[in-house]
């Protein structure tokens, strides 16, 4: 008989809501995440609104660049996203996703900062991941640019 070890990960998009918050909701940031540290909860999506507690709404381009999903979060107006992100869809299915491996392999190689998130944890439950994300380089928090 067989045991499957489970590791419990965040959600990508539980990540996402951390990591805006803990830098202070930013004008834009710009990072990757490695597929093996969350759950793609956003799998399918490239071009979508995301929306904080605070009211504060993000513009989200989103791939795959294997190992990793890259996101570029821009703080901007909600609008409807729903042309660029099918229209993006289409183009990563046309080119069978070669630009996005080739994205993620040289990231491998460019990468230079690391920060982590704390996700999770609370006075009922303690327990928190600090789930890393990558940077090609580090950025200025709050530069508009």
């Amino acid at each position: 008989m067989f045991v499957k070890r489970v590791i419990s990960k965040p959600k990508m998009s539980q990540v996402l809501t951390a990591y805006l918050e803990q830098i202070g909701e930013p004008p834009w940031t710009s990072f990757f995440v490695k597929y093996k540290d969350v759950n793609n909860d956003h799998h399918g999506l490239s071009h979508f609104n995301w929306t904080l507690k605070s009211g504060s709404n993000y513009h989200i381009l989103r791939t795959g660049a294997f190992p990793y999903m890259k996101y570029h979060c821009t703080r901007r107006p909600h609008e409807d996203l729903s042309f660029e992100n099918q229209f993006f869809r289409v183009i990563k299915i046309l080119n069978l996703g070669i630009p996005q491996l080739m994205y993620g392999l040289a990231a491998t190689q460019l990468i230079k900062h690391v920060e982590y998130v704390k996700v999770g944890g609370s006075s009922t439950s303690p327990a928190a991941a600090q789930i890393p994300i990558y940077f090609l380089y580090p950025e200025d928090k709050g530069s508009k640019y």
